[in-house]
């Protein structure tokens, strides 16, 4: 009897594996260009008015109290736009997908520093500071899984 469980348990452990580890078959590559398009698309929405409006976007930098603040806009401004685009795209997807964890995380440190707020101020920017928190785990994945297929990268 325990050999036909352990028989029994050894015939259903392949099924259980194929759907614990859905790999996605021929679709994988376009799931990792839709989560690569997904990922990066809050960046361009937010920032092509901070390029069409850099001087607000020196005087936001400023009134966060960020350091060089027109240093910190030019960064804004490349690692939202051009970058981001890049990352859609899937050129040099995982070097920037590096450089994207550690500029989401200064982000959210400098952007959305709700601890130092308070009244209506907290909670949206805990929620952002989250957010983005998330977003870098999103970047992590994409730097350790690649593009796909379907990028400029080709991997």
């Amino acid at each position: 009897m325990c050999i036909n469980v352990m028989l029994s348990l050894s015939q259903k452990e392949p099924a259980m594996n194929a759907i614990r580890y859905f790999e996605f078959g021929q679709s994988r590559h376009l799931m990792l260009l839709i989560a690569r398009i997904l990922i990066v698309v809050l960046f361009i929405i937010f920032g092509i008015p901070k390029m069409t409006s850099f001087s607000g976007t020196v005087q936001y930098m400023t009134s966060l109290g960020a350091p060089a603040p027109m240093l910190a806009a030019i960064v804004a401004v490349v690692m939202e736009v051009p970058a981001a685009i890049l990352i859609a795209l899937g050129f040099f997807t995982r070097p920037l997908a590096v450089i994207f964890v550690f500029y989401t995380l200064g982000t959210a440190f400098i952007g959305h520093a709700f601890w130092h707020m308070s009244g209506n101020d907290v909670i949206p920017n805990m929620i952002n500071f989250y957010k983005n928190i998330s977003i870098a785990g999103g970047f992590i994945l994409l730097a350790i899984t690649g593009p796909g297929a379907i990028s400029l990268d080709r991997r």
